[in-house]
Parts: C-alpha cells; sequence; structure tokens
C-alpha cells in the first residue's frame, strides 16, 4: 500500500504540468496487451521495442534472457525506460517456459510473430488480452514458443524480403493493436490502484534523491 501522506509530500516536488502529463499518460496506458523480447541481442532493437511500447500505451516489458542479455541503450530508448515495468527472466535455461506460465496466470494468451503463418495483424482479435513475442533478430522466435504459443501473426509483406526488423514489426504490431483496442468496448486501461502506484513511481522518477526525502519525510513525521 502507498503511503498517501508521503505521496502528497513528493507530489509537492513536481510542478502542476508534470501532474498533468502524468494524468494524461496514465489514462492511456494498458496491461491488455504486452510485448516479450526473447533473446534480443542488439541494446538498439531492445531499446527501440521498449520506446515503442512507451509511446502505444503498453506499460509491461518480458525480456527473456536464455543467450543474451537484454540491453537497452538509453541513447534509442530516449528515457522511456523509466516509466515501464520491464520483467526480466534470466535465471535458468528455462526462462522462456517461466515467463510463458507467470503470463498465462496473468491471464495473457501467447502470440508468436513470425512471417510463417497464415494469420494477418489485421485479422488479429484485439479484445483478448495478448502478449507479442518477438524472438531473436535472426532466428526469430524459439521452437518453444512455436510449441507453446496459443497463435501467430505476421505483417503482411509485398516485397522481396519476407522479414521486418524486429523494432519495426513492433512498432507496426502495437500502433494497430492499440489503435483498434481503444474502439471497441474492452475495458484496456489500468485500474485506480494502478496508476497510482504508477504514478508514486513515476514522481520518484522524476525527482532527485527520492530515497533520501522518503528517508527525511518519515524522519520528520516520527519527531
Amino acid at each position: 500500500m502507498i503511503d498517501d501522506g508521503l505521496l502528497a509530500y513528493l507530489e509537492g516536488l513536481i510542478t502542476d504540468k508534470r501532474k498533468a502529463t502524468f494524468d494524461n499518460v496514465l489514462s492511456k496506458r494498458t496491461r491488455h496487451f504486452t510485448v516479450v523480447l526473447e533473446d534480443i541481442y542488439q541494446p538498439h532493437n531492445a531499446s527501440a521495442v521498449v520506446r515503442s511500447c512507451d509511446i502505444f500505451g503498453v506499460q509491461d516489458v518480458y525480456a527473456i534472457e536464455n543467450r543474451f542479455t537484454n540491453k537497452v541503450s538509453r541513447h534509442v530508448a530516449k528515457g522511456s525506460q523509466k516509466w515501464l515495468n520491464i520483467n526480466r527472466y534470466k535465471e535458468d535455461g528455462d526462462n522462456t517456459k517461466a515467463c510463458l506460465e507467470d503470463l498465462r496466470a496473468k491471464g495473457y494468451q501467447i502470440i508468436g510473430t513470425t512471417p510463417h503463418t497464415d494469420s494477418v495483424l489485421a485479422d488479429f482479435d484485439v479484445t483478448k488480452k495478448s502478449a507479442f513475442v518477438f524472438g531473436a533478430e535472426k532466428d526469430g522466435i524459439s521452437d518453444y514458443i512455436k510449441q507453446e504459443a496459443d497463435g501467430f501473426l505476421k505483417i503482411p509483406m509485398v516485397g522481396f524480403t519476407e522479414s521486418l526488423n524486429i523494432s519495426v514489426a513492433a512498432a507496426i504490431t502495437l500502433n494497430d493493436v492499440t489503435s483498434r483496442l481503444r474502439k471497441t468496448d474492452v475495458n484496456w486501461q489500468l485500474s485506480d490502484e494502478e496508476k497510482k502506484e504508477l504514478y508514486f513511481e513515476w514522481i520518484k522518477n522524476t525527482i532527485k534523491n527520492p530515497d533520501k526525502l522518503v528517508e527525511y519525510y518519515y524522519k520528520d513525521l516520527n519527531k
């Protein structure tokens, strides 16, 4: 539970314009969709996907690190990583399995992105809570994802090249599904409690030395 007194204290350290920006962004955030990055090894690709998640209002990113560490380049991400929840799976060789189990426990269907399917993006049912898995730059999604996914989708292409860069594919996918989702009657927005928790974290990400300020608040409170 968030201490309302502490929240009010920290909130007083940011401008009204910043508060309004937070409220506006939170009103458009969703956990109806999420993105899974499986063994992405080029930092600029992972960073660009993180940036797209922020831009299109997707709050959570799941990073599976079986072979490679998922690194975010601050230059490419433009600070967007500060506003998202990035969940890392890097404990053992079964990280993909562990990630999928967690996602399913949260009600997500697993959708593998691949050019080798007949299911096109335009036909995807956006009303279903979905986790979109984007695989390694060269090999694509793993065999495990191919076996365990609840469905697949592709972005139709008419040129000679059969695949898109992962960051481009993620941006196209998220733009399409989030745009269509907001036109439905689905309750895709965050709960009031989720908004409050993120608001609190974003304030701490904005101000300098938040831990020291929190310590000062409780010390002053207990005088």
